[in-house]
């Protein structure tokens, strides 16, 4: 077992934004205690919030991600990524970008994905289970 964990988008945005405390320590808590793995697709989602929803300037942005890359394993999504998460899409039912964090992290050997928006507790291939830390 690797120990490692994968962080789905979602928790990134909590660590680093306060608009629920609660949930930002929790997110804070597993980056720091954890061995912790997200993708680049949470760095591009991550911008993309940021920008978009939380309306941060991109020097700001840049920041977070500079962090992100500094206090995360970051995983270069490829090709067998990308297929990988068509049969577990089709396998599962989860959307192909959901699809697509669960094959990344399987393929990065992460015992746990960390995620807020998929079905807690379940084990997906016998070796990734996706925890909720908020619950």
């Amino acid at each position: 077992m690797s120990g490692k964990v994968f962080l789905d988008t979602n928790v990134i945005i909590y660590a680093h934004t306060d608009h629920d405390i609660t949930k930002q320590g929790k997110a804070q808590s597993i980056i720091i205690e954890k061995d912790t793995v997200i993708s680049t697709q949470v760095l591009q989602e991550t911008a993309n919030i940021l920008k978009k929803k939380l309306k941060q300037e991109y020097a700001d942005i840049r920041k977070v991600l500079t962090d992100l890359v500094s206090n995360n394993y970051v995983h270069t999504n490829n090709v067998s990524n990308v297929l990988k998460a068509c049969a577990i899409a089709g396998k599962y039912g989860f959307s192909f970008y959901d699809s697509l964090i669960i094959s990344a992290a399987l393929e990065t050997g992460a015992e746990i994905l960390y995620s807020e928006d998929m079905q807690h507790d379940q084990l997906i291939e016998n070796k990734l289970r996706i925890i909720n830390p908020f619950v």
